[in-house]
């Protein structure tokens, strides 16, 4: 089947008007047959998938006008609806990420046993990233280089906010934008995943993340938050309601509206929120700080003493060992496609795989009896690359018992307890 070939020429909108009328019934054939896989393979309805692209397009209009012109031109010359033709061009990723997240994380987290969880909550990880890619028009189109790089010199750069489950380390979700440009921050890129937040978990971040509104908007939705002071907030213990030592609630008051935030979000905002804030010293050697203090929501010293606070922030090293899983261990801190659409479906494929290894160590680990933070990644990942030659030699019976074989040799490898050890980031 020979392809159509397009001489197109120019304003971005004038092109995609042209490619639009040219290729009109085939438009309209790849919108109808995704618009069914949608809902028959992704399990997606049609309202949830409208509201995911007409988010895409928002963020489209605000990052890359250009593209978003040629999609308009597209969908005025094939007569299609723009949003639905925002769905077609996230397809990939769209598909991946049902994928990705019902198959995977979202049951596994479903089944996850009580004794790993902390205090019976789902505590979730949050963290951002970058990635880099061929240097294409494409991609730096999508994904500019960085700005204090000459033109020509420099790569195209992503950044990617990542949220992972404490407990299991899969991965939940992700948010991907370019490095630069209006609302492409850690904590823009945080905002487009609220949704996947369910009221009475737990939110980790470190010290970037903490801002009046951050904590204010993840309080709307029922989430506690557990972060860091920020570096240019004054903590004064003596201050608000003592709680014990260097333990105190307080309350903060709504600063001025920023520039991202909308009138009618700024006004509902509450007039002040009360905060715990906790005084952390740290005296194991090999980490980075002495002391610090700790901002939470978890403002109840009966139920979560200083010491379950502090204990829970150790934990949000983690994050930055998942991304180094994902970025080194399997080799994502390059990536190698050369258009902005295969670089988020190879994104999506790798994280898929990410799941699909955290999925065979929970497994591993329920038979054991221990935790899956408590298994070794890379060797789950190097036992299951080296299975493959054999598994796809085998025959069904030969091949089940192959894998209850290395679902117990898996939980052997156990990550022996190293505290105050050096675990540097990707």
């Amino acid at each position: 089947m020979s392809l159509p070939v397009l001489h197109l020429s120019g304003t971005p909108y004038k092109q995609g008007l042209r490619h639009g009328q040219v290729l009109q019934e085939r438009i309209e054939h790849n919108l109808a047959l995704y618009l069914e896989r949608f809902q028959r393979e992704g399990r997606l309805a049609r309202p949830e998938l409208l509201r995911r692209a007409a988010r895409y397009l928002a963020a489209l209009q605000g990052q890359s006008a250009e593209y978003f012109e040629n999609l308009r031109g597209v969908a005025q010359g094939s007569g299609c609806d723009l949003v639905q033709l925002a769905a077609l061009n996230l397809r990939y990723e769209l598909l991946y990420y049902q994928f990705t997240q019902i198959a995977l994380a979202d049951g596994c987290e479903k089944q996850l046993d009580k004794e790993w969880l902390w205090r019976d909550r789902h505590v979730y990880l949050i963290d951002g990233s970058t990635l880099s890619m061929p240097d294409t028009p494409e991609n730096q189109a999508a994904y500019p280089q960085q700005p204090q790089q000459q033109v020509g010199l420099g790569f195209p750069i992503a950044r990617a906010v990542v949220l992972m489950s404490l407990a299991s380390g899969m991965l939940m979700d992700m948010a991907l934008g370019p490095y630069t440009g209006k609302q492409t921050g850690e904590t823009a890129l945080l905002r487009q995943l609220f949704d996947r937040f369910k009221p009475g978990d737990v939110l980790l971040a470190d010290r970037y993340y903490c801002s009046y509104f951050m904590i204010a908007l993840l309080q709307e939705l029922g989430i506690d938050f557990v972060t860091r002071i920020h570096q240019l907030r004054t903590v004064d213990f003596r201050r608000g309601r003592r709680l014990g030592r260097g333990d105190h609630v307080v309350r903060w008051q709504r600063p001025k509206k920023p520039k991202w935030m909308d009138r009618q979000t700024y006004d509902r905002m509450p007039a002040s929120i009360e905060v715990r804030e906790v005084h952390v010293h740290v005296r194991e050697p090999g980490f980075r700080t002495e002391s610090f203090v700790v901002v939470t929501t978890l403002t109840d010293a009966a139920v979560y003493a200083n010491e379950d606070i502090a204990e829970l922030y150790h934990f949000r090293w983690q994050a930055e060992l998942d991304i180094r899983a994902i970025k080194i261990t399997m080799g994502m801190d390059v990536l190698r496609c050369k258009t902005p659409a295969m670089v988020r479906k190879e994104m999506w494929t790798c994280l898929l795989a990410y799941n699909l290894i955290r999925q065979t160590l929970l497994q591993s680990a329920l038979k054991a009896g221990v935790s899956p933070r408590a298994l070794s990644f890379t060797a789950a990942l190097q036992s299951i690359a080296a299975s493959w030659l054999v598994i796809v030699l085998s025959d069904d019976a030969l091949a089940a018992l192959l894998i209850d074989a290395a679902s117990v040799r898996l939980a052997e490898h156990v990550v022996g307890h190293r505290p105050g050890r050096v675990e540097p980031r990707a």
